[in-house]
């Protein structure tokens, strides 16, 4: 085995779990030149270090390959399939079945580049680029990502986000929301997935000196956790991205990372 050449590598045991996820090579055509592992360890050091595909290390694949391998995993639902059965290892080892009871969603808002790509303006952030929408369960672990233009409200942007969970999780029956997913969203989501959708307010009736004050609030904190864990990815911390699409992959490949040094520690 290769020594470990970047902080963002596989290591051997993160590896093993890694590759039977992947799905197989087509029959027919050019074998692979290249293995897979290197080209993981290349799509996780962009993640990690940030920098932009041309700007790969030599010592990695070709930037193409590692790009080409990220698309084609994208469009093909790889990168979020793996999300879902790391998620599912993560919550049995914390002796949790596999679907989650409880749902906690929440957007953030963030810039753009000149990358181009749907982007609009959050009024309410004052930020001109896009919101990550994420629902995660109680241990912050990503049930489904949607990212959209930041000029979309919150009420219409937690929609494309709960449709995705549509008959995928039976044992879900509420999700907690802050107060900014209002409007008829709580009967929509009743209405489409049998869920009640809670708000997690602070309470109207504080006194004004109270209300400056930080409180946290019972689970809010654990989404607020996981979009602190993507964040310390340094491609996370503008979207990067030309398509939306490309910027939901990111999102589950850094939870990828995330669970297999849970799983499997360096």
């Amino acid at each position: 085995m290769k020594p470990k050449r970047y902080p963002s590598d596989l290591t051997r045991t993160q590896w093993k779990r890694l590759k039977r996820l992947l799905p197989p090579a087509k029959p027919g055509g050019r074998p692979r030149s290249v293995k897979l592992r290197d080209v993981l360890n290349g799509i996780f050091y962009i993640l990690r270090g940030g920098c932009a595909w041309r700007m790969m290390p030599h010592d990695l694949p070709p930037w193409s390959t590692c790009s080409d391998s990220f698309r084609k995993w994208r469009n093909d639902g790889t990168w979020a399939n793996i999300n879902d059965a790391l998620r599912t290892r993560v919550r049995h080892r914390a002796g949790k079945k596999a679907s989650p009871s409880l749902g906690i969603i929440d957007t953030q808002s963030v810039k753009t580049t000149e990358q181009g790509g749907p982007r609009g303006k959050d009024p309410h952030q004052k930020v001109n680029g896009r919101k990550r929408h994420l629902v995660v369960d109680t241990l912050g672990m990503v049930v489904a990502a949607v990212v959209h233009s930041a000029g979309i409200q919150d009420r219409d942007g937690a929609k494309l986000v709960l449709a995705k969970l549509v008959g995928r999780f039976p044992r879900l029956k509420k999700i907690l929301a802050d107060g900014i997913d209002n409007g008829d969203i709580a009967e929509w989501a009743k209405r489409i997935g049998g869920w009640i959708l809670e708000l997690v307010v602070r309470d109207p009736d504080e006194p004004e000196e109270e209300k400056k004050k930080f409180k946290p609030l019972k689970w809010r904190g654990i989404v607020e956790r996981t979009f602190a864990w993507v964040s310390h990815n340094r491609r996370m911390s503008r979207d990067y991205e030309g398509s939306e699409e490309s910027s939901e992959s990111w999102i589950y490949l850094a939870m990828i990372h995330l669970m297999l040094r849970r799983l499997d520690p360096a």
